[in-house]
């Protein structure tokens, strides 16, 4: 390798909660946060953040960071802004933002998702002057799980945004590129999205790589319930299950008395490690493309050494926590750069020469090392079981007929808000009294004014994300036909096979 090419990339992932005039002292967290990652220990070379909602904020980081990360890049979408932002000490070659088909319901156009544009940040970043010395990242924030599984009504929309950075990341891959994708993907490890993007795209979670026996989501959810584990304690939930979210450690998910009790000049509150933590899961994600070409092995490949759950001090004044996250950080070395021991060595000096790659931890539940030669072998499963696929169309399929309700009943709104409308001017002619006459011309613009924002939301915005849930199903149900060995013969509507 030559001398301008890094021997190891190091990244950090991280929800920085930024949110304007809703989430508390964000000035001050975001400039923390950017000294933080300026000082982190190895410096790192990507930073993908989410939830930056503001250039003040974007700027005040780079500000403290452009002497490790001079280049970078804010992401525009949507109505507010998609909080999306990638770090680079190397250049940014190309940019794009590819927002989600599948973007929140319209219906519930209370919740910010539907505003933001929430979709995939892409950067094409080279890092040496080899063709293939390239780096594609991709950094994205999916759709918040409002309601718990497996009545989330939401879930259809953060399936098919996993679907949709899988083929994102496996684009790249196929270009010969090192693949990222970073970012708060709101899913439980082995979760129907989780499954999604590790079987469809060619990457690993590094987390799960290092900590294969990781809990599949808090000690409360059913599905980790299931496996019969002990409550784990704020401390096994940092090494050996990667929390990042609702953990007891971190104070914006305190009570609100607890979290009056912190702030300047005030005593500190710690926390025991060893206390339990049920609530405690992992939302946060770093994927990378670790498998070298198969047809050319010896070329070698990155592999993942260490991954850790990072950002956990708080703020120096305020006491707060900087995020409502805690970040997910890795560090990714060249196959090449490993220099290999005698084999009476290699145990002694696992973790020191990189023989074998692990985060540190003593779990019981550890399953051996994960060594250079079987990341770059590994190989990915071609499919998911077909029960999976039948699962993801029995969703769209339950999802596209509450859709095409909510379609109706507000095209309905609107026919009905109009004839009333109509009748209320009609019976002004009629009207004793000047009130009355006030009273239903009243009646009748606000009642025709909700049913116009009714007919919009279903006629044109529902529509949209029906069309979008028609582009979902065909995929999905093309490569059910794949896995199974069958050409796909789901004809389009309106047209028979004879």
């Amino acid at each position: 390798m030559g001398t301008s090419m890094p021997t190891e990339i190091n990244v950090i992932s991280l929800n920085c909660w930024g949110l304007k005039f809703i989430s508390k002292h964000r000035n001050e967290r975001l400039t923390e946060i950017g000294k933080r990652i300026a000082e982190a220990d190895p410096a790192p070379q990507i930073v993908g953040l989410q939830e930056c909602w503001t250039m003040q904020d974007y700027q005040s980081i780079r500000k403290q960071t452009k002497h490790i990360l001079p280049h970078g890049k804010f992401y525009h979408s949507g109505i507010f802004g998609g909080g999306l932002v990638i770090l680079s000490k190397w250049p940014i070659e190309e940019s794009s933002m590819f927002r989600y088909p599948l973007n929140g319901r319209p219906t519930a156009f209370f919740r910010g998702d539907w505003y933001v544009g929430k979709g995939v940040a892409c950067a094409r970043i080279r890092f040496g002057p080899g063709a293939k010395d390239v780096v594609e990242v991709f950094t994205t924030h999916l759709h918040a799980p409002y309601e718990r599984e497996p009545n989330d009504s939401y879930i259809c929309h953060r399936t098919a945004q996993a679907w949709e950075i899988a083929k994102l990341m496996r684009g790249a891959a196929e270009r010969g590129h090192l693949v990222l994708g970073l970012g708060d993907f709101n899913m439980i490890p082995l979760s129907l999205a989780h499954r999604l993007i590790s079987t469809h795209a060619p990457v690993r979670d590094v987390w799960m790589l290092l900590h294969p026996d990781c809990s599949i989501g808090s000690a409360v959810d059913p599905v980790e319930k299931a496996r019969g584990r002990p409550i784990p304690t704020a401390e096994y939930n940092l090494n050996e299950n990667g929390a990042t979210c609702d953990t007891i450690l971190n104070t914006w998910r305190w009570e609100k008395s607890q979290q009056k009790k912190l702030g300047p000049n005030k005593p500190p509150i710690e926390i025991p490690l060893d206390r339990e933590d049920p609530r405690a899961k992992r939302l946060d994600y770093i994927f990378a493309s670790t498998a070298a070409d198969p047809s050319n092995i010896e070329a070698g490949g990155w592999v993942v050494k260490s991954a850790k759950v990072g950002m956990l001090s708080r703020h120096p004044e305020l006491q707060c926590s900087l995020s409502d996250h805690f970040s997910v950080e890795a560090t990714l070395v060249h196959s090449k750069s490993v220099v290999p021991e005698p084999e009476s060595k290699v145990k002694e000096d696992a973790v020191s020469n990189g023989i074998y790659l692990q985060s540190p931890s003593t779990s019981e539940f550890r399953t051996p090392d994960q060594s250079v030669t079987s990341q770059l072998k590994y190989t990915k499963p071609p499919f998911l079981p077909i029960e999976t696929y039948d699962e993801i169309l029995a969703m769209i399929h339950k999802y596209r007929i509450r859709e095409r309700t909510q379609r109706r009943l507000r095209l309905s709104h609107f026919l009905l808000s109009f004839i009333i409308s109509i009748g209320c001017l009609i019976a002004v002619w009629w009207s004793p009294r000047n009130f009355v006459a006030f009273l239903l011309m009243l009646l009748s613009t606000l009642g025709l004014g909700f049913g116009v924002l009714d007919g919009l939301i279903g006629g044109l915005f529902v529509g949209s994300e029906i069309r979008a849930l028609k582009e979902f199903e065909w995929e999905i149900s093309n490569v059910r036909a794949a896995a199974r060995g069958e050409v796909h013969v789901m004809a389009e509507e309106g047209i028979q096979d004879w």
